[in-house]
């Protein structure tokens, strides 16, 4: 079976260490354990592909540099371009698309081949464009995403809030449900408990949607408890300067670590340094996001505290692999790390839970599920 795997998404850099970098990578991984071969076109690499990644194809498509408007109406025009190239490198078996504002050529190019189609959406990226980046053609961003969906055998949404948002543009569009996964063979359990004092972590872009001001407020009130406690926060992001002068006007300075940007493969070792991992979204009734964050949290096999929002209340079972506070609440998060903080046996029952919920969200199984799903979806229609 030869797979083309498109991601025309600019601002994804495909080896890069990124979350949706890390998407990618552990997507074409199982692809390519089970494909003859994998043709990958993308806009930018950001690095060099390791391990099976390195028998992958890469095709770059270029990067326009250009005002906004000129940018949008460049990449639309690209998308003709990216057409003739899975055609020029074809034939494929199968079309994984990872939804992008201005690309409709990878589902388009399967429909009129009569091969599996997926579209995998992982964020309402009109909705996100508009809002942080600004998006001058929307009707035409709109019509991509129709196009798009509509050709596919299947839309593949991370979240249900993803899903709706899909289903909202586009009613006739066949759409599944599929969380993001974990490599639970990269990331595992510490071998013996670390002898570092209890850390709270928390890992992901230093942006105002991940909560970690609460995170900082929350930890100042443990620490005023339990002084001992150290909190490491693994990530890097436009609030760096505002959170770290959050830490030292609390008086953290001493007791907190921001180890900015890492690569991805240093995340493993960062998470055994944890005693507990935090997920601190805030307030935000379009929260959507499925985070992989919480995958690798529970994988490492760390007691998780979670805001109670969105996909997390399905993925995190109460005291059982994990524990879910109101969200934006200092307040209670601190009264859950404080209680974590007393109660080691809690801790071992919720971690040991914890990397049993990982190994049911594998990649493996995650692209599994995708592709029965675009199957199923293939034989209704066929039907």
């Amino acid at each position: 079976m030869r797979v083309a795997y498109v991601c025309a998404d600019a601002g994804i850099p495909v080896y890069g260490s990124k979350g949706a970098s890390i998407h990618v990578q552990e997507v074409l991984k199982v692809l390519s354990a089970t494909a003859t071969s994998v043709d990958l076109f993308c806009r930018r690499t950001g690095g060099t592909p390791r391990g099976v990644l390195g028998a992958v194809t890469t095709h770059e498509l270029p990067v326009p540099a250009a005002d906004l408007a000129t940018r949008e109406r460049l990449c639309r025009q690209d998308d003709e371009r990216l057409a003739r190239r899975l055609t020029a490198a074809g034939p494929f078996d199968l079309v994984y698309e990872r939804y992008s504002l201005w690309s409709q050529a990878g589902m388009t190019y399967a429909r009129d081949l009569g091969v599996p189609g997926v579209l995998e959406v992982n964020a309402p990226l009109i909705d996100e464009q508009r809002t942080h980046r600004g998006l001058v053609h929307r009707a035409e961003a709109e019509a991509v995403l129709r196009t798009a969906a509509r050709a596919a055998t299947v839309a593949v949404a991370v979240s249900g809030q993803v899903a709706a948002w899909v289903r909202a543009h586009v009613p006739d569009a066949d759409v599944v449900v599929q969380p993001n996964g974990v490599d639970v063979d990269r990331i595992r359990p510490a071998a013996a408990p670390s002898a570092e004092p209890f850390t709270v972590g928390f890992v992901g872009s230093l942006k105002p949607w991940h909560g970690v001001h609460t995170l900082v407020d929350a930890f100042a009130a443990h620490a005023s408890r339990h002084p001992r406690s150290r909190l490491l926060v693994v990530g890097d992001g436009p609030e760096r300067n505002d959170l770290t002068e959050r830490v030292a006007r609390h008086g953290l300075t001493a007791t907190t670590e921001f180890t900015g940007a890492v690569a991805a493969d240093e995340i493993p070792a960062l998470l055994q340094r944890m005693t507990v991992a935090t997920a601190p979204y805030p307030r935000d009734d379009g929260h959507y996001f499925s985070p992989l964050k919480v995958y690798e949290y529970l994988a490492a096999g760390l007691p998780v505290v979670a805001s109670a929002i969105g996909q997390l209340t399905d993925v995190l079972t109460h005291d059982r692999d994990g524990v879910l506070v109101p969200a934006g609440n200092p307040a209670a998060l601190a009264a859950e790390l404080s209680a974590l903080h007393d109660d080691p046996a809690r801790r071992h029952r919720l971690g040991r839970q914890a990397r049993e919920t990982a190994t049911r969200h594998t990649w493996t199984q995650v692209v599994e599920r995708t592709l029965d799903a675009a199957n199923t979806a293939r034989m209704t229609n066929v039907g």
